[in-house]
């Protein structure tokens, strides 16, 4: 299973010189939370779609959306960029809103197949929404960091 830390970063060189330190985003100081196995791409797209009401197709297409920033000739891992509209929508998400896109996310093919349920959904998007708050107070991007 893939290793998926999602973190924030000033800016999109400073997310992808992580690749250059030993260890990821976490052991290079970053603001992280670590999620095994939850896709960047296909995944936060679906989610993106449910907390504002889009299409999976609108989500995926955005500017930044599950984008490699890193080269796809790097040996252990790569930077993914995630949509600012998803940022907003985390971190602007109230506590039932987390908790009702939660519900609807556990039931997405992807996250079935993982096993993850509606409260471990829940649990995912208060953590993933706390790191959208805190990076859009200190004016920060997210990433993800995928690694084997």
């Amino acid at each position: 299973m893939p290793m998926c830390d999602y973190f924030s970063a000033p800016h999109d060189d400073a997310a992808v010189g992580i690749l250059d330190q030993p260890g990821g985003p976490g052991a290079s100081g970053f603001d992280v939370v670590p999620l095994a196995g939850i896709d960047p791409c296909v995944t936060m797209a679906s989610l993106e779609a449910i907390l504002t009401g889009c299409t999976y197709d609108e989500a995926s297409a955005r500017p930044r959306a599950g984008r490699i920033l890193s080269s796809p000739d790097h040996e252990s891992a790569f930077i993914i960029s995630l949509s600012d509209t998803l940022q907003e929508a985390l971190a602007s998400a109230s506590h039932q809103g987390l908790a009702d896109a939660a519900a609807a996310w556990a039931e997405t093919d992807e996250l079935r197949a993982s096993g993850v349920t509606g409260d471990t959904a829940d649990e995912v998007l208060i953590l993933l929404s706390t790191l959208a708050a805190r990076a859009g107070a200190g004016q920060r991007r997210l990433y993800c960091w995928w690694a084997l």
